[in-house]
């Protein structure tokens, strides 16, 4: 079981990553810089607090507290990333951060004990916290890349009008397991 639980959390945290990344490639690179308001975050703004989590978070994930002395949260959220190039670079350093150190959990970690900011959690705990977090996130990025492409915006799921053919499809198959997100994922 723990074995397709972290095959499964690794699959979830992929079509998240990946739907983001279908965004910032529909999105003008100088859209990647938009807010909506004062309070509201930009996209680039947004992968700078991703990238900054999950480096304090995944570094040395099983034996120092996920918060990390070194992490500037506040700093996070200034606006001061450059161009396409370095936010990509931030936001592929967060997830390779994120996905080595969950390559290296195994089955007999998950109910090991962690800290984020002194709060104990189980392994598997810590991780069901970072996979509500980063959708979360993620769905913002989304919601912008509709906002600023507006009828250019291409849909990462089922189209709107197209619920009736999709579920046809799926229902003229037979019935058989497989991971929600492998049709997403599979269709990089």
């Amino acid at each position: 079981m723990e074995t397709g639980y972290l095959e499964s959390v690794r699959k979830q945290f992929e079509l998240y990553k990946l739907l983001a990344e279908k965004t910032f490639s529909q999105v003008p690179d100088d859209k990647l810089f938009w807010q909506y308001n004062e309070e509201s975050n930009s996209i680039a703004t947004i992968v700078k607090h991703l990238a900054g989590n999950m480096l304090s978070r995944w570094t040395d994930f099983l034996n120092s507290d996920g918060e990390k002395e070194w992490r500037q949260r506040d700093a996070e959220f200034e606006n001061d990333v450059t161009g396409r190039n370095e936010l990509l670079a931030k936001w592929n350093e967060g997830w390779s951060c994120l996905f080595n150190a969950l390559d290296s959990i195994t089955e007999v970690d998950l109910q090991r004990e962690i800290f984020i900011r002194n709060q104990g959690h189980t392994v598997m705990e810590a991780i069901s916290r970072q996979l509500a977090h980063y959708p979360y996130h993620v769905g913002q990025i989304v919601f912008i890349g509709k906002m600023v492409c507006n009828d250019k915006w291409s849909s990462l799921s089922i189209p709107r009008g197209n619920s009736k053919e999709y579920n046809a499809d799926k229902f003229s198959k037979p019935k058989g397991k497989q991971h929600f997100t492998d049709e997403f994922i599979n269709k990089k």
